[in-house]
């Protein structure tokens, strides 16, 4: 169940942050990373009258509340990375060191994955590095030199590392109330800095945003069901792998090239996802 739900996490995190990408193009990072927050707090808020009741301590919500800053700080630089660079690139490295630390995190807790899921684990994290990879023609739309992308989708891996690892420590009564409470503290960590550096989106692109915010909070609801129903060093790498949804729907999309090693990063994606299902 928990390899399903995190595996269905990974594909809408892809195709949120691609059109959360792809929004960028039309205006800068900050009121984009914003909307997508503010349609996603909506979201998760109009659902919650259509759940069974949850009754969140003050714990939850206070995981929930310090995830979001972490989650909302790694969202605008996620958008910048894929602004200044080609998403084939950016995404892979974030979603690494986004990987790595749950993985840290889980292993220094106690957890202790079969091998079958360790070796899957070590392998999905050489699929990550492997489509990270970029060749001649793999950056058509680049606005900056390739170490201020990588640095910049290093940092936003981080703290969306950061960002799963906290949220993941909610308890299953909680419901989606910790949901609530990061993309509450987002909004209003983002709020000031978005008004300030000023600049409207026109409507196609504010739509895209909005809805990039949706799929995302749905990616979200699936990983925090993922986290609390299998362990957290597994679940975090394999939402990991979100990627290859962005990689491919910019190759499609954008016409971004996908090389050798970056096919080949997929099919070692692949055998990892089934060495942890079966560990």
């Amino acid at each position: 169940m928990s390899v399903g739900l995190a595996l269905s996490a990974a594909l809408l995190f892809g195709v949120g942050d691609f059109l959360g990408g792809l929004a960028t193009r039309g205006a800068t990072a900050l009121p984009i990373a914003l909307l997508s927050q503010v349609s996603g707090l909506l979201v998760v808020l109009a659902a919650l009258p259509f759940l069974e009741t949850a009754t969140p301590t003050r714990e939850d919500l206070a995981w929930g509340a310090l995830a979001g800053l972490f989650g909302g700080t790694g969202l605008v630089l996620l958008f910048r990375s894929f602004a200044l660079g080609a998403m084939g690139v950016a995404a892979p490295v974030t979603a690494l060191c986004a990987a790595g630390v749950p993985v840290v995190v889980g292993l220094a807790l106690g957890e202790r994955p079969r091998a079958a899921a360790l070796v899957g684990v070590v392998l999905a994290l050489v699929a990550v590095g492997l489509v990270s990879r970029e060749h001649a023609e793999a950056r058509p739309h680049a606005l900056a030199p390739l170490h201020v992308v990588v640095g910049t989708a290093l940092v936003a891996g981080v703290a969306f590392g950061i960002f799963f690892t906290l949220i993941g420590q909610s308890e299953d009564n909680a419901g989606l109330w910790p949901l609530v409470a990061a993309r509450s503290s987002s909004a209003v960590l983002l709020v000031g800095p978005a008004v300030a550096r000023g600049g409207v989106p026109s409507r196609r692109t504010a739509v895209m945003a909005c809805i990039s915010g949706v799929v995302d909070m749905a990616a979200n609801v699936l990983y925090v069901l993922a986290a609390r129903r299998g362990l957290l060093s597994v679940v975090a790498v394999l939402t990991s792998l979100y990627p290859a949804a962005t990689v491919v729907l910019a190759r499609y999309v954008l016409g971004e090239r996908v090389g050798r090693i970056q096919l080949v990063g997929f099919a070692v994606g692949a055998v990892a996802v089934v060495l942890i299902s079966a560990g």
